[in-house]
């Protein structure tokens, strides 16, 4: 893809966000677009968010399911990067404007302590850095046309993030088994995903660890106080608007999202 072609790429992804009108994948619009185009895609809106006032907060691990890297033809998983405004509380509502094709998974959320500079991390340099985890709700969306995706799509379009919702229950990483907690995610009461972490690449440090090195690599390591979403524990589910959704961890606890109903329109007299 020449630049003027991956200018244009980003600004289809912004212009969908805003109007709901999706776009037709990119590796059909754009045949010659392969990993570093996507990317590049990727960093222009991360450049037009920032440049908007948005202040990026961390970064999300997706692909992360063997099963999803099969469909969609890689052995490595994705990431995209997290802006302050896409954040909300335990059970904060979640308003309908953003919701984007949206699905949802529950995920471990990790909290950095310390920075990761300095060449690639090992596994010890990363647990040493952790602070705590969180219980997390991703909630996913496309900007591609009935979800049509492949590798490249969901790169381009910031690996297919949304907005996310974090618990309140701190721990630290020898309070649980990361690897064996246990995930079921219910909508209203009623159980819809379950899952564990070995989910998330045998361990959903795995994954961070996945996440560290490549972001050294690009000479954009993990810093104290970053936020990174590890990667789904089960399937993801649909949500529609006054959806209910809670996941529950295994010695991690529980976080809600609240979707709201979209605002009525017109008036009465």
């Amino acid at each position: 893809m020449t630049p003027e072609q991956q200018s244009e790429a980003a600004r289809s992804l912004r212009d969908a966000a805003r109007t709901g009108e999706f776009v037709a994948p990119l590796r059909e619009t754009y045949p010659g677009i392969d990993a570093d185009s996507a990317y590049a895609i990727q960093r222009l809106n991360t450049e037009w968010r920032l440049q908007q006032g948005r202040r990026a907060v961390g970064c999300k691990i997706g692909l992360t399911a063997r099963s999803v890297q099969a469909q969609l033809g890689v052995d490595r998983p994705d990431f995209g990067m997290l802006f302050d405004d896409m954040g909300y509380g335990d059970g904060e509502p979640v308003p309908a404007a953003i919701l984007q094709q949206p699905k949802i998974e529950a995920e471990v959320a990790f909290v950095m302590g310390r920075d990761l500079a300095g060449g690639a991390p090992s596994m010890v340099d990363l647990i040493n850095a952790i602070d705590y985890a969180l219980p997390a709700l991703e909630i996913v969306g496309s900007r591609i046309a009935g979800w049509n995706i492949k590798f490249v799509d969901t790169v381009a379009d910031n690996a297919s993030s949304s907005a996310y919702v974090l618990g309140s229950s701190p721990r630290k990483l020898s309070q649980f088994d990361l690897r064996l907690c246990g995930m079921v995610m219910t909508r209203r009461g009623e159980p819809v995903s379950t899952g564990a972490g070995a989910a998330c690449l045998g361990n959903p440090l795995n994954a961070v660890l996945w996440l560290a090195r490549t972001m050294a690599e690009l000479g954009s390591p993990l810093r104290a106080g970053d936020l990174v979403l590890s990667g789904a524990l089960g399937p993801m589910v649909p949500v529609q608007p006054g959806d209910v959704i809670e996941a529950r961890i295994n010695g991690l606890g529980a976080v809600k999202a609240i979707f709201d109903q979209p605002a009525a329109t017109g008036s009465t007299a």
